[in-house]
């Protein structure tokens, strides 16, 4: 019969046999192709987590011992273990999640799926544990090698290694990949460690020596591993990567032998002090068409065969493709142009542009601060970076971008890709903040393209600009069909529509243009003049954007981002500064965390959509709801601006 059914809580691994434990994690595999190829999710690093789940679930007691992973997208098999077996809505509205999420059980603490900061967590909560009479209970910490390449990581152990009176266990889940191969010198010490011949001959030899003895040599391979592990680890100067933070090392471990994981673990558990336990797993193990694909290795998939491990969504041009050739011509005409990344050189479109320029990129690592920092070096050396990101990992690196580049003057083209909803990922992975939180920066210009043509443009715009931060921000998914304006103004702002009359002026922000003109059509049908306009680059304010509230009744702005400190705000501000008292309404999102769920379903509860929007605007000119439009034939100015009265 088969086991997986059979667990409700990690206790019921208590009974299972060693040989059942190998068959729960072969049943786990089988699980996760076929659910995960259904959905869509991280199918290769769940896989590469099997053994080392059921391992640490069988060693210690969630959620007494609270588990934290890191970054926590390879936690599909904590849930399979802690009751949750319903995946036929991973990620979707109602269903689970695809990372921790304290709201489905107990077991799952840290919501974040930002990398690096596990360590921080955990370093807190076993002090927390300690100072409150807990700490007999300890506190586990998942962590890929990726994260190392992440600042926090270090920051937080050295601060372990100098309290070391905790029952704190550090794993460290070493595949050679965060989303696609791990870089930098950390990456390569550890690979040596992964591939060093000295290890891997004095493993293999003694494993076939205990086991020539049968039953019994295998029995006690199995008891003196653990003190081979540290002779082995020193053999092959290991420990070295360890030797300044005076922290107890055992390892590596092979990440899918569970006797010796056990065997490991137990010996971790036992110590009484910080352990760190050194897994080397392989991402996509016992799925050959994740093994197969070296890109990221079914990092993230869509719809998949499971068998072929194709995928079933064929979809149309995304934003990324036509940013990533935008680039690349870019590149051509300026030798002077190189491309930065934190560990996403594919996913943000960067391949191609490396593959034509490899001296002209660099992936740090999950390292954004240090990208934004050395990306204001680099530009002072007379090169102008192009530094891609997701739009959530922007604010990581918000203070390099205020102090470091800003201050300086520093042309650094940003491009944030998975800008506004995201949908399935959930709220750590929307990138709904970047537009509140960069507007501030002096100095700064935003754009948000409505199509590819204007992606292009905007970068071609950006690169020119050598004295002050420039962003481009994007959706996730498939580029917009392309929307050409009627008219583009003096100062760069695109009109896109104009109505018969000057009642509605709106503001779209990138990708709503096409949501702007549908609301602009059914306000026509109500007698409703309406003009659309895209301003290409949303910061600064241009003073076209000024002169047409002024004549109009009442101004709409649509974005993408949180309506608290977004466009709209500063749209508002700017015509109150210049003496405009045009009634401004600015539509986006809330600002909460907004869980995972399909971007429309997101953007239909937050009231973005045509048949809402143009409801409430009939009702704004009539009077009806606020803010109110100004009567027809009042003018829109006041009499001084706000700065001048007294």
């Amino acid at each position: 019969m088969p086991i997986l059914p059979s667990i409700s809580g990690p206790r019921d691994l208590d009974g299972l046999t060693e040989k059942q434990l190998i068959e729960l994690a072969q049943e786990i595999r089988e699980f996760l192709v076929e659910n995960v190829a259904r959905t869509g999710g991280h199918l290769g690093p769940n896989l590469g987590v099997v053994e080392l789940t059921v391992a640490l679930h069988r060693v210690f007691s969630s959620p007494d011992d609270p588990f934290i992973f890191d970054t926590g997208h390879q936690s599909y098999v904590h849930k399979l273990l802690t009751g949750r077996q319903d995946f036929s809505h991973l990620r979707v509205k109602g269903g689970i999640a695809g990372y921790p999420q304290r709201a489905e059980s107990p077991h799952d603490v840290v919501e974040s799926s930002h990398a690096s900061s596990s360590l921080s967590w955990a370093d807190g909560v076993s002090r927390a544990l300690t100072a409150t009479g807990r700490g007999d209970r300890h506190v586990i910490a998942v962590v890929g090698d990726g994260a190392l390449t992440g600042g926090m990581t270090w920051e937080a152990l050295n601060n372990i290694s100098d309290d070391n009176d905790r029952n704190l266990v550090i794993v460290v889940n070493d595949n050679g990949r965060s989303y696609a191969p791990t870089i930098g010198g950390m990456s390569r010490y550890l690979n040596r460690v992964r591939t060093a011949a000295a290890y891997k001959d004095l493993h293999h030899k003694s494993d076939r020596l205990f086991r020539a003895f049968g039953p019994v040599g295998r029995a006690v391979f199995r008891g003196v591993r653990g003190g081979t592990h540290g002779f082995l680890s020193r053999f092959t100067n290991n420990e070295a990567l360890y030797s300044n933070l005076d922290i107890k090392y055992l390892g590596p471990i092979d990440g899918h032998d569970l006797p010796a994981l056990l065997e490991t673990l137990e010996l971790a558990k036992s110590y009484g002090a910080p352990v760190i336990v050194h897994t080397i797993t392989e991402k996509g193990r016992g799925y050959q068409p994740a093994r197969d694909d070296e890109a990221d290795q079914f990092h993230a998939v869509g719809r998949i065969d499971p068998v072929t491990g194709e995928t079933l969504s064929s979809g149309g041009t995304g934003w990324t493709e036509v940013f990533s050739d935008a680039l690349v011509s870019v590149g051509e005409r300026r030798d002077d142009v190189i491309a930065m990344t934190a560990a996403m050189l594919r996913p943000t479109g960067l391949a191609p542009f490396a593959e034509r320029f490899p001296d002209r990129v660099y992936d740090v690592g999950i390292a954004e601060q240090h990208a934004v920092a050395s990306a204001a070096g680099l530009a002072f050396g007379g090169l102008h970076p192009v530094v891609a990101l997701y739009a959530t990992f922007m604010g990581r690196a918000f203070d390099q971008v205020l102090m470091d580049v800003a201050l300086h003057r520093a042309g650094v083209t940003f491009v944030l890709d998975r800008a506004g909803v995201t949908g399935p990922d959930g709220p750590s992975h929307h990138g709904m903040w970047d537009l509140a939180m960069l507007q501030i920066v002096p100095h700064i210009r935003i754009a948000a393209p409505r199509d590819g043509e204007r992606l292009r443009e905007a970068l071609d715009e950006a690169v020119l600009v050598d004295d002050a931060p420039t962003v481009i921000r994007f959706p996730k998914g498939d580029v917009s069909p392309e929307l050409p304006a009627v008219e583009r103004l003096h100062d760069g702002v695109d009109v896109l529509s104009r109505g018969e009359s000057e009642d509605v002026l709106l503001v779209a922000i990138g990708p709503f243009a096409a949501l702007a003109m549908d609301v602009a059509e059914r306000l026509r049908a109500q007698g409703i003049g309406a003009t659309v306009i895209d301003p290409r680059w949303a910061i600064p304010v241009q003073p076209s954007i000024v002169s047409m509230a002024a004549r109009h009744r009442l101004v709409i702005t649509i974005e993408d981002g949180i309506r608290v400190g977004g466009i709209g705000t500063r749209v508002r501000q700017v015509l109150r500064e210049a003496g405009i008292d045009t009634a401004v309404d600015e539509l986006g999102l809330p600002d909460e965390f907004i869980d995972h769920a399909s971007r429309d379903q997101i953007l239909a509860d937050a009231g973005l959509t045509a048949a809402k929007i143009a409801q409430d605007v009939v009702s704004q000119v009539l009077g009806t709801r606020i803010p109110v439009a100004r009567q027809t034939g009042e003018t829109g100015t006041i009499d001084l601006p706000l700065r001048e009265r007294r």
